[in-house]
């Protein structure tokens, strides 16, 4: 009896831990039918993402002043994950040919720090990545994903922020197309709308030359504040639609993920009014919803998780219903907790509480998701120069995981569970 206890325990622990490497790549283009994304051959893939910050003042992927890219990327394949979200600004999309040197002293104004800690900064990332000291940021993420997709990683990228810095809040000018209705500076002063659509088009190309990039998502949280979106959701649907549109008819391969407002955690529109009108890319359409354990929309919500499911499910989750006019993919583009400690295994009991509810809930969707975020350490956030992120899977020197105990917890969303 003690023998099939331990097989027993051996069983489960294989069926909550993460795959060793990546899976084989898929066939692409990736499409979407149903709620399903599958391969060129009809076979579903599961996403299995890790997010990757770009899109801060330097305009390169975080983490190259403490190893070198391919140590990265190796360590993304060796976890498991199959995909990456990596994050951008409009700023980078619209000037991928400026030099990293250049990047990197233009981010001390741009953050508010010493010049020579900018500048020390980007000697250490040359340190560890010589072929950067005469790249633009553009080689930089172009060798990001191509490296990626050499082991079989796939790609979203992901348009996190207009101008380049730290995201989200109600007044960081990031938060709602300018020309919408009802503009106010303090969440719009950035976010020009003709500018973004560019920057879009613009990645929507480049990405023609990278076939590992498998999808673009066409903005991360937008917010509305003041009097913006008082009228019927009526600027979502007209700029969400331009944007898929333009995206598909420039790369008719890649997948276009759309979020809702709210930080995109609300698309309950679509199913009590009108339809997103996807027309404009047939076959190419993913849904996309956020969830961290201060985007639900009651005190102590995780003490009562069946509670916090049905509002996921009330608010997002609905898409993955078969046979209505909103139906497709969702992904779980982004949640996660911080690393720093904590009784349950590396977990505060709040953190806890949430991941527990979360994972559940996700487990019996077998949606798609990514987590936030692998970066241990930022060059410069918030004023902070080599800022460390507790909230980071990677330690501060990006070596290994900061919370070794935190894949298991993740279980069967590791897994794919159900097919079409």
């Amino acid at each position: 009896m003690a023998g099939f206890n331990r097989l027993l325990a051996v069983v489960g622990l294989l069926i909550t831990i993460p795959l060793t490497r990546a899976a084989v790549p898929p066939a692409l283009p990736l499409k979407s039918s149903s709620r399903w994304i599958l391969d060129n051959n009809n076979q579903r893939v599961k996403l299995r993402c890790v997010n990757w910050a770009g899109h801060m003042e330097a305009n390169i992927p975080e983490g190259l002043h403490r190893q070198s890219m391919d140590y990265i990327v190796d360590w993304i394949d060796q976890q498991g994950f199959n995909c990456v979200r990596l994050t951008y600004s409009t700023d980078y999309a619209l000037d991928p040919a400026r030099p990293v040197s250049e990047s990197f002293t233009n981010a001390a104004s741009n953050a508010g720090v010493p010049l020579d800690r900018m500048a020390d900064m980007f000697n250490r990332v040359v340190d560890r990545n010589p072929w950067i000291a005469n790249a633009t940021t553009g080689d930089v993420f172009a060798a990001t994903v191509d490296k990626l997709w050499a082991r079989g990683i796939m790609t979203i990228m992901d348009n996190h922020v207009s101008r380049a810095s730290w995201c989200c809040d109600l007044t960081d000018g990031n938060g709602w197309w300018d020309e919408a209705f009802g503009y106010n500076p303090w969440n719009s002063r950035f976010f020009k709308t003709q500018d973004w659509l560019a920057g879009l088009q613009a990645v929507a190309a480049w990405a023609q030359s990278h076939p590992g990039v498998v999808a673009l998502s066409l903005r991360n949280e937008l917010r509305a504040f003041l009097l913006q979106d008082l009228n019927g959701r009526a600027d979502w649907y007209k700029y969400m639609k331009q944007a898929g549109d333009l995206v598909h008819q420039t790369h008719p391969d890649v997948l276009v993920i759309v979020g809702g407002p709210q930080s995109a955690t609300d698309l309950l529109h679509i199913r009590t009014g009108q339809m997103l009108d996807t027309s404009g890319w047939p076959g190419k359409h993913v849904w996309e919803m956020h969830a961290y354990s201060f985007t639900v929309t009651f005190p102590d919500a995780f003490k009562n998780c069946d509670i916090v499911k049905t509002q996921y499910g009330l608010m997002d989750g609905f898409v993955l219903e078969q046979g209505k006019p909103y139906t497709g993919p969702l992904i779980l583009s982004e949640f996660g907790v911080g690393m720093q400690g904590g009784e349950f295994d590396g977990l505060n009991e709040q953190d806890n509480r949430y991941l527990e509810c979360l994972v559940s809930y996700m487990q019996n969707n077998d949606a798609e998701w990514a987590v936030w975020a692998i970066q241990g350490s930022y060059y410069v956030r918030q004023g902070v120069v080599d800022h460390d992120e507790t909230w980071g899977l990677m330690d501060y020197e990006w070596k290994g995981w900061r919370n070794p105990g935190f894949p298991k917890r993740l279980g069967a969303m590791w897994q794919m569970t159900q097919h079409p």
